[in-house]
């Protein structure tokens, strides 16, 4: 009976009846809006950190048809968002879809984990910035800390070689445009989407000039036929898909 009692808890669904799908909070985001929140969430650094290193270790050339996959991957993923967004206009994202869908215990998971998602998601993304800019810089930024701090891995190799107070100052920055609220936050989100596509266009056709076709087929060193492998192809295609954000939202 107890067992009963408790896995009706645990498997209990969420019901919305229609008086409760009303909100009191002002709706003030257009499709426009909306639509590049969901491309600023899918386009974010993992395009520029990953790549290169997928190229390199893993696709080859078949990067192209694993970003494809990728990104059918992340499309089916908006498609779900947009369709249960549409259903339940509540606030709360997966963990009131879930809590709909699934019951309580795996909405709980869901929405702790997204939480958890979002809070590496956001270090890694400071983190990798400010590497970046550093670099651009000559590494003066790091070579200053590390004067000043000297190198955490030498005590620990739990931390990172300095503090990097830049990727800090600027969590804090865009933690202040969303204090601001959602409209303020999502003009500065989509004049920052529009500024990444941007980017990546350029940085496409301009490297299309650069390109080699006659290096899109060969052997690698273990003597396989191609580098255009199937493996290859969704292994790559799973790693690039599991570095952007948007495909679990």
């Amino acid at each position: 009976m107890r067992f009963s009692s408790l896995r009706e808890r645990v498997f209990r669904l969420k019901n919305l009846p229609a008086g409760e799908l009303s909100t009191p909070l002002r709706r003030c985001l257009s499709t426009f809006d909306i639509t590049l929140l969901g491309v600023g969430h899918m386009i974010g650094a993992g395009i520029y950190v990953l790549t290169g290193s997928v190229v390199r270790n893993t696709a080859g050339p078949s990067i192209v048809i694993s970003f494809l996959l990728a990104g059918f991957a992340s499309l089916l993923s908006a498609l779900c968002y947009a369709e249960f967004g549409a259903r339940f206009p509540k606030a709360g994202s997966a963990y009131t879809y879930a809590y709909v869908g699934v019951g309580e215990l795996w909405a709980f998971v869901i929405g702790w984990n997204i939480v958890l998602e979002h809070m590496l998601g956001a270090a890694a993304v400071a983190r990798s910035w400010s590497g970046y800019l550093d670099s651009l810089l000559g590494n003066v930024i790091s070579n200053s800390t590390i004067a000043r701090t000297g190198h955490f891995h030498e005590t620990s190799s739990f931390f990172g070689d300095y503090p990097d107070l830049l990727a800090f100052l600027l969590i804090v920055l865009v933690a202040f445009f969303v204090a601001l609220g959602s409209k303020v936050s999502t003009n500065f989100n989509s004049f920052l989407t529009i500024l990444n596509i941007g980017v990546v266009i350029i940085v496409v056709f301009y490297g299309i000039t650069f390109a080699d076709f006659s290096l899109w087929s060969g052997v690698d060193e273990k003597g396989d036929s191609s580098k255009l492998s199937s493996e290859r192809r969704k292994h790559s295609a799973e790693r690039v898909a599991n570095n952007v954000p948007g495909s679990t939202p």
